[in-house]
């Protein structure tokens, strides 16, 4: 069963259900300047899942395409794309746990035909801070839905992630109650994150069991449905919204009660075909064939390259399809890396000539089932992604061109030299290599040693220049550390808004606990300066505004955007400058090596804990996030 025929599947039999199939909504919401792109299929309902009403009734279902560039850098594994598509249905203060949780599994096992021996689901454990109890109901369905396939479905508590690594699986075991990090949903993540006044509930996620072979227990530790490892996939997730946060901090039942399903159509495809590499589903698989032919090479012995190809230009395609063309900025600049991203892996596999007139066609074809609303540029599409690949590679060219020049003294060319063609021009060193290698240019003998020594020369004088910024003060690039470095840029910003203009960083330190800001200010703030500080942060979190960068000539990212910076005389000629907010008109823009959250609404709420001198003239702030 292929990818298109389980989507029109999945809309039938909720339409069965008595649901309303609704259009879904575009990768990129006009007159949303708060989130860079829909990134998940509830996204659009949001609204209506906290509490108005919705034309079509209270049963929703459609299929949502979705983009999230947070997982980016992990495309190259078998299951992570940046671009997915989202089945969902919802039930909007009408039906609840008991009929959605037999309803999807009636659509895995009898619909799809998923072996619900290999179905594996996790619960709530409740959270006795909060008094909210652990959510038995939940299991006790699924003991029920699976007792009528004949499965004595047993119950675990694992707890946290870290704990289920540890201790694995035992025989029977099929239903496992996990902490809030992992069901529990709210805009703001956890029980403690929750905001006030917002609907929020636990969720029962559901995977699909690839056989224990695929764990690797060195690595990840002993499977578990939560657990890295490639042996179990979420294929499905079921909020239940019971739950309102309210203004004490405590939690009630809420009187109506909603439902808020996704399923990755994608991972169901892997599931159905037995294949925990979703590379290998209809909407992946002829990319892949089309790229083998094109190379000469195999995909088994080029995974990572052709895995980022086919899911970069796919989502390229869905955004050319839907009007968005290349830029440096906002959406357009994502789109423009995603094409990049994709030409550079094809280098890597010997495609040296324009090919995405050989891919596109085939992703086209693809997603013809789409419907028009939000693909209204398809006829166009296919150009768009031409014109933008014929200028990077006159980009590519370029650096060529530099590279010709710096051998033509002697025909010989240094580390340090392909160093400044990757610094300068974005020409990569492997290209250098190769191409010295066809026109014949000496590399003399220490390709590398040297490279890796200019890199780390630069590497030094930025960690010198970034004292004071915020690279060089986070402890680590984990989840929360990146949040924190997000809302230190955010706190720079509200100071210099609400207490002067003059105000710069004279230091940072940022862990996955708090941040840690230095500041120059003559006098202690203020109660009342300190609340406007906070309170800015977190209306600039609450907006959701995009987060992007790009890398640009010291002198335009100083003299033209005006970025933010302290060491300009020691930065390098080409830097990277993250902008958050408007592109024209941001809430900030800074020089900065990153890395950073994709949208500001994923932060979390911002309290400041103390404010003290630091040295002569310099405040220092600290702060958490709750």
């Amino acid at each position: 069963m292929n990818a298109n025929e389980i989507r029109q599947k999945f809309l039938d039999f909720q339409v069965k259900h008595g649901h309303k199939v609704i259009q879904p909504a575009p990768l990129v919401l006009e007159g949303d300047p708060t989130t860079l792109f829909t990134g998940s299929g509830m996204q659009p309902l949001l609204p209506y899942l906290l509490g108005k009403p919705h034309k079509d009734g209270k049963r929703l279902t459609d299929s949502q395409p979705s983009m999230r560039l947070q997982d980016i850098e992990d495309v190259g594994d078998p299951r992570h794309t940046t671009v997915f598509e989202m089945l969902g249905n919802w039930s909007l203060g009408d039906y609840f746990k008991k009929e959605q949780i037999r309803n999807f599994f009636e659509f895995l096992t009898k619909e799809i035909g998923l072996d619900p021996h290999k179905i594996y689901v996790t619960c709530f454990i409740g959270n006795e801070k909060y008094g909210i109890p652990k959510d038995e109901e939940a299991a006790h369905i699924w003991q029920e839905v699976f007792a009528s396939v004949g499965i004595d479905a047993k119950i675990a508590e694992i707890g946290s992630a870290s704990e289920g690594d540890k201790r694995g699986i035992k025989p029977g075991e099929r239903i496992f109650f996990y902490d809030d990090h992992e069901n529990w949903w709210s805009r703001g993540g956890g029980c403690e994150s929750t905001p006030i006044g917002d609907p929020c509930g636990p969720d029962s996620e559901v995977f699909y069991d690839f056989g224990e072979d695929k764990q690797d227990i060195e690595k990840y530790g002993l499977a578990h449905p939560a657990s890295d490892g490639a042996r179990f996939m979420e294929i499905g997730n079921q909020v239940f919204m019971q739950y309102r946060r309210k203004e004490d901090g405590t939690f009630e039942e809420l009187e109506h009660k909603n439902v808020d399903f996704g399923g990755g159509l994608e991972r169901i495809a892997a599931a159905a075909i037995g294949s925990f590499d979703v590379f290998k589903i209809s909407l992946m698989k002829p990319i892949i064939d089309k790229l083998e032919e094109i190379s000469g090479k195999s995909y088994d012995n080029n995974t990572d390259e052709m895995r980022v190809i086919a899911d970069h230009i796919r989502g390229a395609y869905l955004l050319a399809a839907q009007g968005l063309i290349p830029s440096n900025k906002t959406q357009g600049y994502a789109m423009r890396r995603l094409i990049r991203r994709a030409i550079l892996r094809a280098l890597d596999l010997g495609i040296s000539t324009n090919f995405l007139s050989e891919i596109v066609p085939i992703v086209a074809k693809n997603y013809e089932e789409l419907p028009d609303s939000i693909l209204t540029h398809r006829d166009s599409a296919l150009n768009v992604l031409l014109k933008e690949e014929q200028a990077f590679r006159t980009t590519l060219n370029k650096g060529l061109r530099e590279l010709r020049k710096m051998a033509r003294n002697n025909n010989t060319l240094s580390g340090r030299d392909l160093f400044k063609l990757q610094d300068t021009y974005g020409f990569p060193m492997e290209l250098s290599v190769e191409e010295c290698y066809r026109e014949r240019i000496n590399l003399i003998s220490d390709y590398k040693a040297e490279f890796d020594e200019a890199l780390k020369e630069q590497r030094e004088r930025s960690q010198t220049a970034s004292k004071g910024m915020f690279k060089g003060g986070l402890e680590d690039h984990g989840e929360k550390t990146v949040k924190y470095h997000t809302a230190t840029h955010l706190l720079l910003a509200a100071l210099q808004k609400h207490i002067s203009e003059d105000i710069v960083q004279k230091g940072s330190n940022t862990t996955s606990e708090r941040t840690r800001f230095d500041f120059n200010c003559d006098h202690k703030l203020t109660p009342e300066e300190l609340a406007k500080v906070e309170a800015q942060v977190n209306e600039w979190i609450a907006a959701d505004l995009p987060v992007v960068y790009d890398e640009y000539d010291k002198a335009y990212a100083r003299d033209v955007l005006k970025a933010h910076g302290e060491f300009w005389d020691k930065y390098p000629d080409i830097l990277k400058v993250y902008t958050i907010g408007d592109f024209d008109h941001p809430i900030s823009r800074e020089v900065c090596g990153g890395p950073h959250v994709e949208h500001t609404g994923v932060i979390g709420h911002f309290k400041i804990v103390k404010e003290e001198s630091s040295s002569a003239g310099v405040r220092r702030i600290k702060a958490i996030l709750d």
